[in-house]
């Protein structure tokens, strides 16, 4: 059961609730660029693709504003390498 994408503006990240449990993506937004700080999910979660349909969702959300993604963390980078649905919002 996954959860609804929340923009937590307030702390400037992304996150998704999976079994009672948040995974996040800390970020910075300048202009039309979104900057993936770091993504996070607990360890409970790890392994279960969790941290990687925070990203899909994030993703989407990003597309839908405009905005184009550069990754600083190399868990964001490598997923989005390996994303080819999304391979475009590089920045």
């Amino acid at each position: 059961m996954t959860s609804e994408l929340r923009n937590n503006t307030a702390d400037s990240r992304y996150e998704m609730v999976e079994q009672g449990m948040t995974s996040w993506a800390d970020y910075r937004l300048s202009g039309d660029r979104l900057y993936i700080d770091h993504v996070e999910s607990p360890p409970a979660l790890r392994g279960t693709g969790a941290a990687g349909r925070l990203m899909a969702a994030l993703a989407a959300d990003a597309r839908t504003q405009g905005l184009r993604i550069t990754p600083i963390c190399g868990y964001a980078a490598a997923w989005l390498r390996r994303s080819p649905e999304f391979r475009d919002l590089l920045a």
